[in-house]
């Protein structure tokens, strides 16, 4: 079969709507009446899905947690926010050194020098050159211990709240992870979703439309009919490429996380069983984001950072005291003026007193600062209070009315299938027409898509729900994903643009032809072969 008529290269994407529109439509077929075969697409596509890993939400999550770049930033940053503490410290630490020094001097001058005779008197002086040249070198250890310093001791406090917040940032990563990779998962799920819905409705639009086309020949029915038909079928096309992309983009979303190409991903189970999570009450819920969310607890340590900043920016008025001591020894080789060697070895320990009098106002502007600061961080803790008690009531309500619209679509399931079933036997007894099964079809096809929706959605509120208090966790993820169905896995198609020339919709292209049947027309726009319907009235009776 040609791809030329179709507006995407997706042979395996039209062999598996093909296929779901033919599972779809194979009670419409009157009694007796044979189905058509598989075609090799389906055939190898449905090998190809049994062969490909079964990829479920929480396979994917754990590949996220190891493949993820924006984890992997969060977790280095974790790591490198572990060593402000040993840093903090040093400088409360005693602090020791070695010192080496060698010098090569080379005088050139002259000095005055005294005369003096047998018993000491000075009788004269004389003038000495000072030209020997000679060489020093020496060495020595220096130790510093803190005895105190106030503005350290702040300092370390500071960097082990500092890693306590580090250390939420990243759980905070983990469970932005955890949402990501879930949204991802069941937005792909709800595009391919919506690409099986509108295949039906393609389908059961261009029968309509096949069948204005022969009543229009044969006189029964006026050009206008045909053009609704087109015109609705031709909606139908383009709603169908805004699907296309869409899939596109949740499945790129989705690689992007796990980085590697998808192939098949487990569905949601038929009948899962949706529990709201608990506790059922709204308040409590309120007052556990309030108190316990990851970005309420990251700005309480932002908070006591900043309270900290501004006492030991008050400390810079105390003193400091260190104990010191060294050790040197040196040795010149020759001096100046005798050239003999000269050797010097010296030990000292004492206390170091330092007390800031004035510094330029340095200090009061610092502590001025701080305090503008720590106001910064109390404003930003109360912000984040109310965004996660916000975010908290948001996820409730997709809680609860997303489980009362689950319900309400189940039972419009039901209704849906009673009235394919319905039209079915009018059907087969010659009451109804092929159109009126495929519009039932379709509907029922659509409450079905909306239905998954809805699960789709209430799962992920139920998640935000459990991450606005920051009580998500991988035993939620793994709760979630033994709704899914690994043991039917779908695939996940690949999305190739063709050139804008071959995206004519193959029903215009039937319509140029005269020769064109209406099997011919269904065929190309489905992929498959179209459902041949035995002989009906084109009018119901009254």
């Amino acid at each position: 079969m040609s791809n030329s008529s179709r507006p995407f290269a997706l042979r395996p994407i039209a062999a598996a709507l093909a296929s779901v529109t033919a599972l779809a439509l194979a009670t419409s077929r009157p009694v007796g009446a044979q189905a058509p075969s598989p075609t090799p697409d389906t055939q190898q596509l449905i090998e190809a899905a049994r062969r490909a890993p079964k990829n479920d939400l929480l396979q994917i999550y754990r590949e996220a947690v190891a493949n993820d770049a924006a984890y992997a930033s969060a977790r280095y940053q974790q790591q490198a926010a572990q060593e402000r503490i040993p840093q903090a410290r040093s400088s409360l630490l005693p602090n020791l050194g070695l010192s080496a020094n060698a010098n090569k001097y080379r005088p050139d001058g002259t000095n005055e020098v005294n005369i003096v005779d047998v018993q000491g008197n000075i009788i004269g002086t004389r003038t000495v050159d000072i030209n020997n040249p000679y060489t020093s070198f020496g060495g020595g250890i220096n130790l510093t211990v803190p005895v105190y310093r106030p503005q350290n001791w702040e300092a370390l406090e500071q960097a082990k709240v500092s890693v306590m917040a580090a250390d939420l940032s990243l759980q905070l990563s983990t469970q932005d992870l955890a949402l990501s990779v879930a949204t991802a998962y069941f937005n792909v799920l709800g595009a391919r979703d919506q690409l099986i819905a509108l295949a039906a409705a393609k389908k059961a639009t261009l029968e309509q439309l096949q069948q204005a086309k022969r009543e229009f020949e044969v006189g029964t029915k006026t050009i206008i009919d045909t053009n609704e038909a087109q015109a609705r079928y031709d909606q139908i096309v383009a709603q169908e490429q805004v699907a296309l992309g869409t899939l596109l983009v949740r499945r790129s979303e989705l690689q992007t996380i796990i980085g590697r190409d998808l192939g098949t991903l487990a569905p949601l189970r038929d009948r899962p069983n949706l529990t709201p999570p608990k506790p059922t009450e709204l308040k409590e819920w309120v007052r556990a984001a309030e108190d316990t969310s990851y970005t309420v607890q990251i700005a309480r340590a932002n908070y006591e950072i900043a309270v900290r900043e501004v006492q030991r920016q008050k400390d810079a008025w105390k003193p400091t005291v260190d104990v010191v001591g060294g050790y040197t020894a040196s040795r010149a080789t020759g001096n100046t003026f005798n050239g003999l060697d000269t050797n010097l070895y010296q030990g000292s320990i004492g206390v170091q007193l330092n007390v800031p009098i004035y510094q330029g106002g340095l200090v009061q502007s610092r502590v001025r600062e701080a305090l503008s600061q720590q106001d910064r961080f109390n404003a930003e803790l109360e912000l984040a209070r109310r965004t996660s008690a916000n975010a908290a009531r948001d996820a409730y309500t997709g809680v609860n009315y997303g489980l009362a619209q689950v319900r309400a679509l189940e039972s419009a399931e039901v209704s849906a299938r009673t009235q394919l079933e319905s039209t079915q036997l009018g059907y087969q007894v010659g009451v109804r027409i092929l159109l009126d099964v495929l519009n039932a079809t379709t509907q029922l096809v659509q409450t079905q898509r909306d239905l998954k929706r809805a699960r789709y959605d209430f799962l992920l509120a139920a998640l935000r729900l459990k991450a606005s208090s920051g009580s998500l966790t991988d035993e939620d993820v793994a709760g979630v994903n033994g709704l899914l169905d690994p043991a039917v896995p779908l695939t996940v198609p690949d999305v190739t643009p063709e050139p804008t020339s071959q995206m004519e919709p193959p029903a215009r292209k039937a319509a140029t032809g005269s020769n064109a049947s209406p099997a011919a027309a269904s065929k190309t726009s489905t992929g498959a072969p179209a459902v041949k319907a035995k002989s009906s009235p084109s009018k119901r009776p009254s």
